[in-house]
């Protein structure tokens, strides 16, 4: 499987909400589970800067992928981009191709 970083960001309304996050955080959860169950979760880090959140994750393609990204913007996220990530090993072996 690909592994993809989702960095989210929250709109307004929903920084107003901070100290529901936890609830909210599980309804986002629970319905990536729910719509893409062959996503496995690797990482989750709250972040300080331009962005709120960044998730670690596997999924089979970049229509999954795609998922993830569109669920966390129906569930109030102001932005959100998932990315694929390379692991450094490959990086440097495709590298070594050129």
């Amino acid at each position: 499987m690909q592994t993809y970083i989702l960095l989210t960001k929250f709109s307004p309304d929903l920084c107003q909400k901070m100290k529901d996050q936890e609830v909210i955080g599980r309804t986002w959860f629970d319905q990536v589970r729910e719509k893409c169950p062959s996503v496995k979760f690797i990482a989750h880090y709250a972040l300080l800067g331009q962005f709120d959140f960044l998730d670690i994750y596997e999924a089979p393609d970049e229509e999954t992928a795609a998922k993830v990204s569109l669920i966390s913007q129906v569930n109030g996220a102001f932005q959100a981009q998932s990315l694929p990530a390379i692991q450094y090993k490959k990086f440097l072996k495709l590298v070594k191709e050129i």
